[in-house]
């Protein structure tokens, strides 16, 4: 697959971009400018990631790309499901988990997604 290679150099990026953005950030005053663009900085390689994604969808034949639009669906409507329950219970006193838990969410129920459409598909 030929946009492997990309994918891996946005991975590559995205985690270089995360660690000097949070080293820099650690000696630096939070609430100005400069710390929310450093601390959004990561995002840049990860909208070129999530581009490589796309056109590795695209690039699938009908029926691949059939068992991935099912596995996100599942991604989705898991992950509303799930981070609304736990909304409504964390207003009955369970403790606040950061958004940084949504994404390994929705990644886990995107993989069960295409494990279970690719069993089914056999």
């Amino acid at each position: 697959m030929r946009s492997l290679p990309f994918f891996v150099f946005g991975l590559a990026a995205y985690i270089a971009v995360l660690i000097v953005s949070q080293r820099v950030l650690a000696g630096t005053a939070h609430g100005n400018w400069t710390a929310t663009l450093l601390a959004l900085a990561p995002i840049v390689p990860a909208l070129f990631i999530c581009w490589v994604v796309v056109q590795i969808i695209r690039k699938l034949d009908e029926m691949q790309r059939k068992l991935q639009l099912e596995a996100l669906a599942v991604a989705f409507a898991g992950t509303a499901l799930i981070t609304f329950s736990y909304g409504f219970l964390e207003g009955n006193g369970l403790p606040k988990i950061s958004m940084f838990a949504v994404w390994p969410l929705m990644s886990a129920l995107w993989f069960a997604g295409v494990m279970v459409g690719l069993l089914r598909h056999r």
